[in-house]
């Protein structure tokens, strides 16, 4: 079996669980390992992670999940984490922490006869995207765009790579925790077929000849399985923090969404 989660956001300070939080995360990844010939964490795993130049010790409360995932590519499973929107900041250090495949970019990957289009899900959106939302919604997106834009400027990330960690953390995590306890508050659900970004992202690459039979997405915190022309799947997995979701693949290339009591 090949396996998909996405969004744990370990460390939120917006998730009142803590140790409880990644038991079970870890839990989750135990379970898939009795069958798994490869599993994919597709962004967000931390709620914020960044490598500093200086050692930072908070790092050692996830120490738990890393060594999981080291033992799990020990046993021959192989690991590949997709940086998110929370956690691109990795430089080396996770990969040598957890010895999984880290993935800068979104890839397409051949599966038991399937070709699948990987990927976190943030900054993805179809060419024609200003013609599709109004100015008010245009705005958000620029918005989101540019900030996404000095997130993975190289000079901005030596920069926050220069500070003393107790200083960058307590920016970052509390930033993370107002970004999370706004989506609790106010929720964003499915926008349908002809609103969802992820959608019409998957769409536009049909469109344009980029035929895959799945487009596997994390970001958006909703579960979606939806067809769309062609015969392709758009696959939102949820996340693993309140919905406990994620997506098996058997050896015959059938994609089915799992949920994680």
């Amino acid at each position: 079996m090949i396996y998909f989660l996405s969004d744990a956001h370990l460390g939120s300070l917006a998730i009142e669980r803590g140790w409880p939080h990644q038991s079970k995360l870890i839990d989750l990844l135990e379970q898939m390992s009795k069958d798994a010939e490869a599993i994919y964490m597709l962004g967000d795993m931390f709620d914020f992670w960044m490598e500093y130049f200086i050692h930072d010790k908070r790092k050692r409360q996830y120490q738990p999940f890393c060594q999981t995932v080291r033992r799990l590519v020990k046993k021959g499973i192989h690991v590949h984490i997709f940086i998110g929107n929370h956690d691109l900041w990795t430089f080396g250090g996770l990969a040598q922490l957890t010895r999984a495949e880290i993935h800068y970019e979104p890839c397409t990957i051949q599966m038991h006869g399937k070709s699948v289009f990987l990927a976190h899900g943030d900054g993805l959106l179809p060419d024609n995207w200003e013609t599709l939302y109004p100015k008010e919604v245009q705005r958000k997106i620029k918005r989101f765009m540019q900030l996404r834009k000095l997130f993975h400027n190289p000079f901005l990330q030596f920069c926050f790579r220069c500070l003393p960690p107790k200083w960058g953390n307590k920016f970052g995590y509390n930033w993370a925790k107002k970004s999370r306890l706004k989506e609790i508050a106010n929720p964003c659900p499915y926008k349908g077929e002809d609103k969802e970004e992820l959608v019409l992202f998957a769409k536009d690459q049909e469109r344009q000849g980029n035929h895959r039979d799945y487009y596997i997405f994390g970001h958006r915190h909703i579960e979606l399985d939806l067809q769309i022309a062609g015969g392709s799947r758009v696959v939102i997995l949820g996340d693993c923090f309140q919905q406990w979701t994620y997506a098996a693949m058997d050896n015959k290339g059938q994609l089915t969404l799992h949920n994680y009591e």
